[in-house]
């Protein structure tokens, strides 16, 4: 029989609005800079973007708003990946790119050459926990910490039963089953943001790097967070990285994660202790985060595996029109377009980012 922890429940209790930020304000409650909003619908009609499949349940959402906000305007959004999506902007194929991999090395100066030699800007739109789901036929309760993630991943462990998953879950019956790894076949920021929490947090136990790449060498590759969830709700003994609206989506089992401040599973109060671990590292409108400090979080409650998903944006458009558009895109995103995330599956921009993100799109030329 299989042991249950009530752990979809979770979901339920997310769409209340139980979760809290920091300063005990309710997550789903409308934050104060998403009331009374100004955005300037100019530019052209229709605006183009691609990139972050993470991000793709959001993206939804805030081109609703952005439509309503400003009639007669239409957001096309293609959840391609975060590689390809920064490809696409760098060629001009589209007037932005969603990524959760900030721009790095020669990104910046092909960004900058689109951009009609003015400087691309990562900016912030919204956060989203990564989950480890899995599909094991004799329990949904289940523990992991980074050292047995990263031996799991890297082809280490492959039975359910092995002695470094059973320390971590007593109560649970685990079979003599292969495990099967699922992992990203695209370039992805979610497997980036996952393969920087192993390395950060494991202990020396992952040693296949970083990057939008997944390096670990072993399992079974699902193209996009939807094809890894798709693949985990139907492979016996299966085991993926998923950014969590995913897992909300096909009701799919969570882990909870066992870091230096305890175990800590998504759906607990942990959204606002995971964010203070959260800086801005970026210099002046290219707000790159830093989310080191999470990733080895010895913070009680706060949960170690997150990525920030951003919108990759020119500065100052080479035309007008498309500037004026993106702008009024992501003043919508930005604070009306924060409402209602939670339900779906992320963490809204805290007002002290909020505030930066805003004063940043407000200078889209």
């Amino acid at each position: 029989m299989k042991q249950h922890n009530g752990s979809r429940a979770l979901i339920g209790l997310l769409a209340a609005g139980s979760l809290l930020l920091a300063g005990c304000t309710g997550l789903d409650t409308p934050p104060k800079y998403a009331k009374n909003v100004k955005i300037d619908c100019g530019g052209k009609q229709d605006v183009t973007g691609s990139g972050s499949t993470a991000q793709a349940n959001a993206m939804s959402h805030f081109i609703t708003g952005y439509e309503e906000s400003c009639s007669g305007k239409r957001l096309t959004y293609t959840p391609n990946g975060s590689g390809a999506g920064i490809k696409d902007f760098v060629a001009a194929k589209t007037d932005f790119g969603g990524s959760d991999s900030p721009l790095a090395g020669d990104e910046y100066t092909n960004a900058k050459q689109r951009c009609g030699g003015n400087d691309a800007w990562n900016l912030p739109a919204v956060f989203g926990p990564i989950g480890i789901t899995f599909n094991v036929k004799s329990t949904d309760v289940l523990t992991f910490d980074a050292p047995t993630l990263a031996k799991i991943f890297s082809g280490a462990v492959t039975k359910w039963n092995d002695p470094a998953i059973t320390a971590l879950n007593a109560n649970s019956s685990l079979p003599d089953e292969d495990i099967h790894v699922i992992y990203r076949s695209d370039a992805s920021g979610t497997s980036d943001n996952f393969q920087q929490y192993l390395q950060a947090a494991s202990g020396g136990a992952w040693t296949k790097g970083t990057g939008k790449v997944f390096n670990g060498g072993v399992g079974t590759s699902a193209e996009g967070n939807e094809g890894t969830s798709e693949a985990v709700k139907k492979t016996e003994g299966a085991i993926t990285y998923n950014e969590w609206s995913y897992a909300m989506k096909q009701h799919l089992d969570v882990a909870g994660i066992q870091t230096a401040g305890g175990v800590v599973g998504i759906g607990n109060d942990w959204s606002g202790k995971t964010i203070s671990d959260v800086t801005i590292k970026g210099q002046g409108n290219d707000l790159v985060l830093d989310l080191s400090k999470v990733y080895a979080t010895t913070t009680p409650g706060a949960y170690p595996i997150l990525l920030a998903s951003y919108e990759i944006v020119c500065s100052k458009y080479p035309d007008a029109d498309v500037g004026k558009a993106v702008k009024a895109f992501m003043q919508s995103t930005v604070t009306d377009g924060q409402q209602g995330l939670p339900p779906l599956g992320y963490i809204p921009l805290p007002s002290d980012f909020q505030t930066r993100v805003a004063a940043a799109v407000n200078s889209i030329g």
